[in-house]
């Protein structure tokens, strides 16, 4: 049980650790921190939190674990803010899907204080955002990935790993190297593809013909240029190393594709098309099977 836990950032994923962590009875009061006033007394409003917090020293004393849910540009700011008051016993997680950016941000603002930061980053989401998406079972069988420090203490990493499994989650480690090249090639990468195909086809002098005549295959592809352009100029720019790598590898790709399509290698093309269809399609089975397990831990 948690005595008291802080989040910056009440919306989809703050507010549904919140949730989650309420509804499994795990802590007994949770104060929120954010940027507006409206989206923290909506949350108070659903249940999320107990109260809102505005004296950041009274919001930290006696917390057992803050969460900052914020974009990744922010967290050294908040870390700089709670740095005075953050006292011994208080662990310091994030939500951030940067990992390198981060820890050095976190190394910067908490000076003497940086083994009390324990990275993490939950991989659920929906395509809603604020305090009135965040849902108790969002994490239910959903992965979150620590990446825990060498400064950090095990009892630290393990009050982090309790409250994610408090939520449903499976706990998963990776090296903050790790994490950050993973997370470039199938998040970032994915993301920086949908937003340049959709501005590529609005630069063109007969866009609305082409935006006339796209459906569904178009829509799926690009529904994550749907996301925030503010958050995903800060992951880019955080994750710029292993982003650039991947882009590279993409190009090349594209290169060989262009190629073969000169040739008119047909062959070849049904080949690279049959690997990506089959490997597409165990990818999709191993999500079939661990949405199955989700939904037995959810009944």
């Amino acid at each position: 049980m948690l005595n008291k836990i802080v989040i910056f950032g009440t919306g989809l994923i703050g507010g549904s650790f919140a949730a989650a962590l309420r509804k499994a009875g795990a802590v007994r009061q949770i104060v929120g921190i954010g940027r507006t006033a409206a989206s923290l007394q909506r949350a108070k409003e659903l249940g999320l939190i107990d109260t809102i917090g505005t004296s950041m020293e009274e919001a930290l004393h006696d917390a057992d674990l803050v969460l900052l849910s914020v974009p990744v540009a922010q967290t050294e700011s908040v870390l700089v803010a709670i740095k005075p008051w953050l006292q011994p016993q208080t662990v310091v997680t994030d939500a951030g899907s940067i990992k390198g950016e981060v820890v050095a941000a976190a190394e910067r603002a908490l000076g003497e204080k940086f083994a009390q930061f324990v990275p993490g980053h939950p991989i659920a989401g929906r395509e809603l955002t604020g305090p009135d998406a965040a849902v108790a079972d969002l994490y239910v069988g959903k992965k979150v990935v620590l990446t825990p420090l060498p400064q950090n203490a095990a009892a630290s990493v393990a009050r982090v790993a309790d409250a994610w499994q408090q939520c449903g989650a499976v706990i998963h480690r990776l090296t903050v190297e790790q994490h950050d090249a993973v997370f470039a090639a199938v998040s970032h990468l994915p993301h920086l593809l949908a937003y340049a195909l959709v501005d590529d086809i609005a630069s063109k002098p007969h866009a609305d013909l082409l935006f006339q005549y796209a459906a569904s295959g178009f829509r799926d592809f690009t529904r994550i240029a749907g996301s925030s352009p503010e958050m995903w100029r800060d992951i880019s720019l955080a994750n710029q190393p292993a982003i650039l790598n991947e882009l590279d590898a993409y190009i090349a790709q594209l290169a060989r594709f262009r190629a073969l399509l000169a040739q008119r290698d047909g062959d070849a093309m049904q080949t690279m098309f049959s690997r990506a269809q089959q490997a597409r399609s165990e990818w999709l089975r191993s999500l079939e099977e661990a949405e199955a397990q989700s939904q037995d831990r959810k009944q």
